[in-house]
């Protein structure tokens, strides 16, 4: 999956939950608390866009992030590291 993928998600996801934001609004460099986000609007906004790409982070890493594409790097990084269950070898 894409960048642009993950950033399209979590961009979908702030507009849905901050009243009154355009996608025009939303920059990589920008924080969603920038942007009119209380701390549960980006706990939601977080735990949804993860949900949607299939991917966990870890809280210690999500504590570390400053802006939108810290976020959006964390979380297409994670994506590439997923590797299928079914993907695994079986011992022989």
């Amino acid at each position: 999956m894409s960048k642009e993928h993950v950033f399209s998600v979590v961009k979908k996801h702030l507009m849905q939950t901050v009243d009154g934001l355009s996608e025009s609004q939303i920059t990589l460099d920008k924080s969603m608390k920038d942007l009119g986000a209380n701390s549960l609007d980006i706990v939601e906004i977080v735990s949804v866009s993860m949900r949607e790409l299939k991917v966990k982070v870890p809280r210690s890493e999500l504590s570390k992030l400053a802006d939108i594409g810290g976020l959006v790097d964390l979380l297409h990084l994670i994506s590439t590291q997923a590797v299928p269950a079914s993907g695994d070898a079986k011992p022989t």
